[in-house]
């Protein structure tokens, strides 16, 4: 069988839109809702057997990517977790599938015998929603908490660079919000020298400059080596808040106030948060 670890994210969010959906429809077959809502029971058991399918091939696309994901260190037992989930969903719904199975062929000859299967999907049903959810949520914290799902789909190494830069960023953040502004400094730094060509990467460092290295006059300098195009309105409002942080750290109010004032005119839609950055000046 071909390895497709690749297709794991686009599988699952399959998996869970098909089998809840299913669930709820058996459970609202269980009910009656009058003839109108009479399509609620094939609609379940077509679901969940669609659902059922793409469980099986979700759990064999979470192992062929697995091997990538246990290599990052401290990662194995979160995977290790999130695969219990997954293969436990999938052998609950399996038996659910064969519940609406033998469903199906009792459908119309056995009535008592049919609502009875119709409420024992639905029972076994809610159990598997419960371990899909877990699933999915172990699955989201391997994504969100440790990055494991980087690089895995396309084998991309600019796929893995870009991991990186979002843990440096995330680092500076942290580390500035605790008072390690050497860290913080460090970490802007750094995403510079990743991204050389890149503006944002830049404005990170200057505002590193002025918050964190306490050096607003560097910053400055560095502020009006940087030539905007009229059109980029973004990095404009961006470039002038960094001169009035910058002007108002060193001391110099008057510039500051002199910045926000002319952003002001210059972009009268933001002159609610530029009036506030002004009061706080005073």
């Amino acid at each position: 069988m071909p390895d497709i670890g690749s297709f794991h994210p686009q599988i699952v969010h399959f998996v869970v839109a098909l089998l809840i959906v299913g669930v709820v429809a058996r459970i609202v077959s269980l009910f009656p809702l009058g003839s109108k809502w009479s399509f609620a029971n094939g609609m379940a058991a077509t679901l969940i057997l669609l659902g059922t399918a793409a469980a099986v091939v979700a759990v064999q696309s979470g192992l062929d990517a697995h091997e990538k994901a246990e290599s990052i260190p401290g990662v194995r037992q979160a995977v290790n977790v999130h695969e219990d989930y997954g293969e436990d969903t999938r052998n609950i719904f399996l038996v659910v599938s064969a519940i609406e199975i033998a469903l199906l062929v009792v459908a119309g000859r056995k009535p008592g015998v049919a609502k009875g299967l119709r409420v024992l999907s639905a029972v076994v049903g809610v159990v598997g929603g419960v371990f899909l959810y877990e699933a999915g949520d172990h699955g989201g914290d391997l994504v969100y908490s440790y990055g494991a799902g980087v690089g895995v789909r396309s084998g991309d190494t600019a796929d893995v660079r870009r991991v990186l830069v979002a843990g440096l960023y995330d680092n500076l953040q942290v580390a500035r919000r605790a008072g390690r502004r050497d860290d913080a400094a460090r970490f802007a730094d750094q995403l510079q020298s990743m991204m050389p060509g890149d503006t944002s990467a830049l404005m990170l460092r200057i505002q590193s400059m002025v918050r964190d290295r306490k050096d607003p006059h560097g910053a400055l300098a560095a502020l009006d080596s940087i030539a905007v195009a009229p059109n980029n309105s973004r990095l404009r409002f961006q470039k002038a808040l960094l001169q009035a942080e910058a002007f108002d750290s060193a001391g110099m109010r008057d510039s500051a106030r002199a910045v926000l004032t002319a952003l002001k005119k210059d972009m009268p839609q933001l002159g609610t948060r530029i009036d506030q950055m002004l009061q706080r000046m005073h």
